[in-house]
């Protein structure tokens, strides 16, 4: 794949995709209160890797039980979405022992096959999978879901479901639950909160506001890496003066500040690659480069001393109402491979027990399919992955019974096993806050309604 530098065009309008809560909470103005920051004496960052459009976690990872296999067959099968081990779409199979469930059963399971690389991490016990995650305010079942009692507002709302997962709540937010663990954790530096390619309200906090680095790390203003560097010089001065002037606009004004930032952060990672660059090989892809970028940040900060760091980057083109079979093959793939080498690139700069990567994605999709792809759905399968993961299967699949009890539409739309409060709150344990931080500051008194509290996928 070609390499794109990255036009002030480009990174404006990826500035854009902050959203409006996003923005009132960078300009101040949301009635969110900032915390005090707690003390930290070492150095951790999370990597929020989410899947724009909905990924379909039902094909990312298959269960290979007798039952649900036949089920998943003779309902996707029809459609040509069936993955399996005879037609190499599955990689082989493995097992483990369902964790954080009532019912740990050794459960047999496959991988999509283009996640070859994520596989050998699950082998190097780098890999946990969480069954069944989404957004709820509490533990729902079906007989609840039909009386409306406790649901979601906008349940299949790609924009409503997006602020919801990276809110860390069904309820009104204007800030991320990234940003606000750095609230209470970070040190208050330029380098706590970065998105990288595309703006994310999961760096925002109420006193920590995420700063936009294009997905290269690099900024070309219309041709100034084809100019002398007085003429370059001049044309980032203008820019400056520009992003800096009073704008009634509050979108715009925040979008300009992040975008002002994040030249900041073009200059950091200029003068701090000067030195010995790093030596992984990445993936030429917009993910490859953007995780290349956060490498790159994280040997600067990791170096600083103690602190905390939230990244948020992301991929796209998971909405897969139609071509998902080569579709989703082709994202996966990018996917692993470029966390592949962002493990490689944390071996080489020694931070590989401090830094966790995770995905998020909006909501999953249906287990039956419409003519080539298929629907919005809800509960969604997760994978967390880093060298300070506990590796395995966490919960179970879903009764693959379409109308059973953990569907909620007739088509296979899980009914969530875990919230999402619960999912992040796992990690903000092993990030370094405690119960109170978590459940009255983090999650805002919901993380309460859920019994189990942290799920066990992360060591120490």
């Amino acid at each position: 794949m070609t390499k794109h530098s990255t036009t002030r065009r480009r990174f404006l309008g990826a500035s854009a995709q902050t959203g409006l809560m996003g923005a009132l909470s960078a300009l101040g103005l949301s009635s969110v209160a900032a915390p005090a920051r707690a003390a930290v004496s070492d150095y951790k960052a999370l990597v929020c890797l989410y899947m724009f459009g909905g990924n379909d976690g039902n094909n990312m990872i298959v269960p290979l039980d007798s039952t649900r296999y036949a089920q998943y067959n003779a309902i996707r099968g029809s459609h040509g979405l069936a993955l399996s081990s005879a037609a190499n779409t599955l990689l082989a199979a493995r097992s483990a022992t369902l964790q954080a469930t009532d019912h740990p059963v050794t459960q047999p399971f496959g991988f999509h096959y283009g996640m070859p690389e994520l596989d050998a991490l699950y082998g190097q016990g780098q890999v946990a999978a969480i069954l069944n995650v989404g957004s709820l305010r509490q533990p729902l079942s079906k007989a609840q879901y039909l009386t409306g009692a406790g649901v979601p507002a906008q349940l299949f709302s790609h924009p409503d479901q997006t602020i919801q997962n990276q809110a860390g709540t069904p309820s009104s937010a204007a800030t991320g639950w990234g940003g606000r663990l750095v609230d209470v954790l970070g040190t208050g530096g330029h380098l706590d909160a970065i998105a990288v390619g595309a703006g994310g309200l999961f760096v925002e906090g109420a006193s920590t506001h995420g700063n936009l680095l294009p997905g290269n790390g690099q900024l070309d203003l219309a041709g100034m890496n084809f100019w002398p560097q007085k003429e370059a010089d001049a044309r980032r001065a203008a820019l400056v003066q520009i992003l800096s002037a009073q704008n009634p606009n509050l979108i715009a004004s925040a979008a300009n500040k992040a975008l002002l930032n994040g030249m900041d952060l073009v200059t950091d990672l200029k003068q701090a690659n000067s030195g010995t660059p790093l030596s992984t090989v990445f993936p030429g892809t917009s993910l490859g480069q953007q995780l290349k970028t956060v490498a790159q940040l994280i040997r600067i900060r990791s170096q600083q001393g103690p602190g905390r760091q939230v990244y948020f980057v992301s991929q796209g083109g998971f909405d897969t109402h139609g071509g998902q079979a080569y579709q989703q093959f082709d994202m996966l793939r990018q996917v692993s491979q470029a966390l592949a080498a962002f493990q490689l690139a944390l071996s080489e700069i020694h931070a590989q027990q401090q830094v966790t990567s995770f995905t998020m994605s909006e909501f999953g999709r249906t287990l039956q399919p419409n003519s080539g792809g298929t629907d919005h759905a809800w509960g969604n399968h997760h994978l967390v992955v880093g060298a300070a993961v506990k590796g395995g299967l966490y919960g179970q699949f879903p009764d693959f019974t379409l109308g059973g009890k953990d569907d909620a539409t007739g088509r296979g739309a899980w009914i969530p096993q875990f919230s999402n409060q619960q999912y992040g709150a796992t990690l903000g344990r092993w990030f370094g806050a405690d119960a109170d931080m978590l459940q009255n500051q983090v999650f805002k008194n919901e993380l309460v309604n859920f019994p189990q509290a942290d799920l066990g996928f992360m060591l120490g």
